[in-house]
């Protein structure tokens, strides 16, 4: 049996109807949406929300107020940086291999 990190399924009375997206880089962070569920999708865990219109939309749980703890990159960069140390040495060598 897998186990689940314990933010993907918080208990009941932690539930929420409503979410706040709080990426700074995301086009609505600070906007509200009516919470449909909680899933995991290829690995990665997301909330479906409905828009204004009714429609779905899929958010990746750590960029909104559903999933606790803010990362603590985004916490301490403040906005004033877009990527992580990791992600460009990721970045740099995947270059590098393409170069060759």
């Amino acid at each position: 049996m897998r186990r689940h990190r314990s933010h993907i399924a918080p208990f009941y009375h932690q539930l929420k109807t409503r979410i706040t997206i709080t990426h700074p880089f995301h086009p609505h962070c600070g906007r509200q949406f009516e919470l449909a569920q909680y899933r995991r999708s290829w690995g990665r865990e997301y909330v479906d929300c409905l828009d204004d219109n009714g429609r779905i939309v899929s958010i990746q749980l750590d960029w909104t107020n559903a999933a606790g703890e803010q990362d603590p990159f985004v916490a301490f960069s403040a906005g004033r940086s877009c990527f992580r140390v990791e992600d460009l040495l990721r970045l740099a060598d995947l270059m590098e291999k393409l170069r060759r």
